[in-house]
């Protein structure tokens, strides 16, 4: 059994619910969910918005928002990317700004594995973090305009055969102002 993380406590003053997923077994998996808001950034245009992606104020700096959820948490002392499914990248930073990364290999592993058992490279969750062992999967939905694909409740699915929990994912829900 994989374990669970349990140092999300920065977190708390984000409003939060639950979203029951329904897999494909017909079982349902309630996965924890937070409410965030974030500004709409008003300074210079960056150089490339990934054909028009929301670009956010995240104290006084451009970023999507999976790259400010994921500054969130490693600025609370956990690892991780944003998993560029598009492009195929792993990144910590604006394209065209900042390189992407290679994962560590045990993590490089993790995804090469459930990517065996989906058959795809996307499906992935944008987020992957990890505090230690604890792996953390992250998906970003923009409030309104987005919902969960089929290919990330076959991701999820697998990851629970894996030994995961439900513990291991969460989904933020986004809000622009």
């Amino acid at each position: 059994m994989e374990p669970t993380p349990n140092n999300l406590s920065f977190l708390e003053p984000y409003s939060s619910g639950e979203e029951i997923i329904v897999l494909s077994s017909g079982k349902s998996v309630r996965i924890k969910k937070y409410f965030f808001k974030f500004k709409a950034w008003q300074g210079d245009p960056i150089p490339n918005t990934y054909g028009g992606k929301a670009v956010i104020d995240f104290n006084g700096e451009p970023l999507f928002a999976e790259l400010a959820v994921l500054k969130l948490f490693r600025q609370n002392g956990w690892d991780g990317v944003w998993v560029d499914s598009y492009r195929k990248k792993y990144r910590i930073g604006l394209p065209d700004i900042v390189d992407s990364i290679n994962l560590p290999a045990d993590k490089q592993e993790l995804l090469n594995q459930l990517r065996s058992k989906t058959g795809k490279f996307g499906g992935c969750w944008d987020l992957l973090l990890w505090e230690n062992n604890p792996v953390l999967f992250i998906e970003l939905k923009l409030s309104k305009k987005d919902r969960i694909q089929d290919s990330q409740i076959k991701w999820l699915e697998e990851s629970l055969k894996l030994g995961y929990q439900a513990k291991n994912f969460l989904l933020v829900e986004w809000f622009l102002t």
